[in-house]
């Protein structure tokens, strides 16, 4: 079994920098994670988009599912090791080269695929619902894990049976000892069974850099 499992959606700039501050402890702290799906548009499909989101999220959340499905077909046909590569390619393009257009279609997702050398054929999966009772699955147990009313990023901690949390939400992936030290901190909070939850609504603005 895997020392984390952490729930993305491409989409999501928080699950985005959160994910490169993973990315940067395990650099640091070798550890085994299991990169899940959670999509934002299956957890919301039951809101009105023109009432309960800015203009344009119904699409935002449309294309991380569509990538998400490329995802899970990356997982089926390769392999879990190479999810990580594709959220950080798909990632890079939506979030620090601001491009998210560019994956719209077959062309760009096969081009994320060639240069990643991935069968340009799983670019296919976006506009199929082969994988959608995966991610569905991999969505629900995201919730169920935290109690719901949650979004996107979910840790979890020595799956399937320990502690699971979103966030931490933050605006920028500290690298090195800082990197370490916060994950440390999440460790210490997470994984305490009478820990529920530490909140502030105030936070700055996601960096991407």
């Amino acid at each position: 079994m895997p020392d984390v499992e952490y729930f993305w959606d491409p989409a999501c700039p928080w699950s985005w920098v959160t994910s490169r501050w993973m990315v940067n402890v395990l650099v640091e702290q070798p550890m085994e994670v299991d990169w899940r799906f959670i999509s934002l548009r299956m957890i919301n499909e039951g809101k009105d988009y023109e009432q309960d989101f800015p203009e344009g999220h119904k699409r935002v959340h449309q294309r991380g599912l569509e990538l998400l499905r490329v995802a899970a077909a990356v997982r089926a046909e390769l392999g879990g090791d190479l999810v990580l590569p594709f959220y950080t390619a798909v990632g890079t393009r939506i979030h620090v080269e601001k491009d998210p257009t560019s994956l719209d279609g077959p062309a760009g997702i096969r081009a994320v695929l060639r240069d990643l050398r991935y069968p340009v054929d799983l670019a296919g999966a976006a506009d199929s619902e082969e994988y959608d009772d995966v991610i569905r699955a991999d969505s629900e147990d995201a919730l169920e894990r935290c109690g719901g009313n949650i979004g996107t990023p979910v840790i979890s901690f020595l799956p399937p049976d320990g502690p699971s949390f979103f966030g931490p939400v933050i605006s920028r992936a500290p690298k090195g000892r800082e990197a370490v030290e916060l994950w440390n901190a999440v460790c210490t909070l997470g994984t305490n069974e009478f820990f529920s939850e530490l909140k502030r609504s105030t936070r700055g603005r996601p960096e991407f850099d």
